[in-house]
């Protein structure tokens, strides 16, 4: 039988010999210890703070940001001159939390304040000359921007012409010329050793609040709503999980599940998050709260999930989660619906994607707001740069979206093909677009000749990238807990991924409303004993599975009527090869049984006895690490010495026999 399955590239990271030095400092388990090594923690000093980031002392904002004070003093002046504040957002998540932070900093501080939010249709990404003569005609004395401002500078020298302080908290990149702002707070100003340097834009307005209130003698109260919002906000703009990032949201994410904001409880409530959780983890919030957010700002009103974050009163709390929670289901919808008809085009057109190395696809009729979704989706699927675009009110201009894999750099794509672009922006891994239809053939040409430059036909499949191997025996809730307290991860510092070789299928089925999911009932070949549940999402496109196959999953705790036990979420499948996996002999040192397994891809020799012990030895390292195949604690041996160098003598012997 021909089975469909995925098509992708496994990263399997290489060994690692700090791993002892690590799992000495830290206390976790080795596999746990090379997770970290994996991500850079490759010092002890570094683990332990990565164990706990509150132990180090952070550098003042103060003294990194150096607008910061400034900043303070126009916030003071206003508030005590009772001057009007605009505060100027995005329509995205970051931009919207990033309002609503503000909002709740300043009325607290007594500031006269009210807030204005572009249209995504009619306006596009941040503060515009409309705005800023709104402003204007409303005796506006200081407008504040969120998540944006640091390319605008024909608004804000607008605004400085009519009299009009402006301060800027962005988080993008920095232009050539800075717009000639008041004072400017963005971290791409700071050096990238600084912890400060991936704060999101609610961030930077959360540093901007705190030392405000701080400086007014009123930061008691404040906080931790604030570093709610941050919380929210950081997540769901994707930022990197590391620096002051990573160290807030520690603290952040176990106040949000008994949020002290009214919106946020309601949120909750109708995205279905379990009940009772004591903390919650960055998937709830990216999968589940945050696109409810972003939802509104995609195809809805973003005044909807500025109340809802701001508002004290629970009609409307409850009435806005509900409308979030509306327009999500819509959402869902769009992107399906375009997800489909997308693949429609690309493959019964068909488009030469893995001739050109890269994925143009247009249609004229497809929501703005929701093709960046679908591009990452596209991306997921075909494993190459994806470039989507629609068309604006006016047919002959197309707006569009990007986003890369890790061997292409979405914004040098773009500044490519600068001369046929009316406009863009973005960074190495997704970016934004609009240009004339006339210009929509030549485009893709370009993007061809740009994609040559620097991708193979190796590289267009989905990257898998994998920690390290893992045998069922091993998986427990030892392990497990070990991983879920180095929460949050994700974006710069990615979940885990093992994998598991020689994997039987004993059971499989399609689940969900549409029958997309797959669930499955697995062994390993060898281990018939222990049995784990896995769950394949969206993968119901690759049923039937064949019998045998290696997996590559992440780890993940089911609830279930107060029961918890430890499944699969699958990320990779690939067909099982002996060739590729193992060397395997049985032999006889001293009168006893042993069977031993060398994997050639990762120059690991595996010797057990018959009483169920394991030594394992990496190629290169004098130690070796000797465990019972039922629990998952080590100790460290000197395979240099006997009686460990013999034994593994013996093995190699029977391992060459068997050639």
């Amino acid at each position: 039988m021909n089975y469909n399955l995925p098509q992708q590239r496994w990263e399997i990271a290489a060994p690692i010999q700090e791993v002892d030095k690590i799992v000495e400092a830290t206390g976790l388990l080795p596999i746990v210890a090379k997770v970290l090594l994996n991500r850079g923690i490759n010092t002890p000093e570094l683990a332990l703070v990565y164990q706990d980031p509150g132990s180090v002392e952070l550098p003042s904002p103060l003294e990194e940001f150096t607008d910061l004070e400034r900043s303070v003093e126009l916030i003071k002046k206003a508030i005590a001159t009772e001057t009007k504040i605009a505060i100027c957002g995005d329509y995205d998540a970051d931009g919207m939390t990033s309002t609503a932070l503000l909002l709740r900093a300043l009325k607290h501080l007594g500031g006269d304040i009210y807030y204005e939010i572009p249209s995504r249709m009619k306006d596009g990404y941040g503060i515009n000359n409309r705005i800023v003569e709104k402003c204007g005609e409303n005796n506006v004395g200081l407008i504040i921007t969120v998540d944006n401002g640091i390319s605008a500078k024909e608004p804000i020298t607008l605004a400085v012409d009519l009299g009009i302080d402006v301060i800027i908290t962005d988080h993008h990149d920095l232009p050539e010329e800075l717009p000639p702002a008041s004072a400017i707070l963005n971290p791409k100003r700071l050096s990238k050793s600084s912890p400060y340097y991936g704060l999101a834009g609610v961030g930077v307005a959360y540093i901007l609040a705190v030392t405000a209130a701080r400086d007014l003698g009123q930061l008691i109260g404040l906080t931790s709503q604030l570093l709610e919002l941050f919380t929210l906000g950081t997540i769901a703009d994707l930022a990197p999980l590391v620096g002051v990032n990573r160290r807030w949201l520690k603290r952040g994410l176990k106040l949000l599940a008994n949020s002290q904001l009214l919106g946020v409880q309601k949120l909750i409530e109708v995205s279905g998050i379990t009940e009772g959780k004591k903390n919650l983890k960055p998937d709830d919030i990216g999968f589940k709260l945050g696109p409810r957010i972003n939802a509104i700002g995609r195809i809805g009103d973003p005044q909807t999930a500025i109340e809802l974050l701001t508002t004290e009163e629970e009609k409307i709390a409850e009435s806005r989660a509900i409308e979030c929670e509306k327009t999500n289901r819509k959402r869902q919808e769009l992107c399906a619906q375009i997800e489909y008809e997308a693949i429609e085009i690309i493959e019964k057109t068909p488009i030469a994607w893995q001739q050109d190395r890269v994925l143009v696809v247009f249609k004229a009729d497809w929501h703005h707001g929701v093709i960046g979704i679908v591009a990452s989706r596209l991306v997921d699927r075909y494993g190459v740069p994806v470039f989507i675009a629609t068309c604006e009110e006016n047919e002959q201009n197309l707006r569009g979206s990007a986003r890369g894999i890790p061997e292409f750099n979405i914004f040098d794509a773009l500044e490519y093909c600068r001369e046929l672009l009316a406009k863009f922006g973005g960074h190495k891994a997704a970016g934004g677009f609009s240009l004339s239809a006339d210009n929509l053939n030549d485009f893709q040409t370009k993007l061809s000749e740009f994609a040559h430059q620097c991708l193979e036909p190796k590289h267009l499949k989905p990257l898998i990238k994998i920690d390290d191997r893992l045998d069922f025996d091993r998986l427990n809730e030892n392990l497990y807990s070990q991983i879920d307290s180095l929460q949050p991860w994700g974006i710069g510092n990615d979940f885990p991924v093992f994998w598991t070789q020689n994997v039987e299928v004993l059971n499989q089925a399609l689940v969900g409303q549409e029958k997309k999911h797959l669930k499955l009932v697995l062994v390993q070949a060898d281990r018939p004993d222990i049995v784990m549940k896995a769950i394949a999402w969206s993968w119901g496109n690759y049923y039937p599975l064949p019998k045998r196959i290696d997996i590559a999953y992440k780890l993940q705790e089911n609830n279930w009527n107060g029961n918890s036990n430890i499944e699969l979420e699958i990320v990779g499948i690939r067909p099982f090869s002996p060739d590729r996996a193992t060397r395997k002999a049985y032999f006889k040192y001293k009168n006893r049984a042993y069977d031993c397994n060398l994997w050639d891809s990762l120059n690991e020799l595996r010797i057990r006895n018959d009483e169920g012990k394991i030594l394992a030895i990496t190629k290169g390292q004098k130690v070796g690490l000797l465990r019972h195949n039922r629990e998952n604690t080590a100790k460290q041996v000197d395979v240099t010495k006997s009686p460990y160098y013999d034994l593994i003598k013996a093995a190699l012997a029977a391992l060459e026999s068997k050639r």
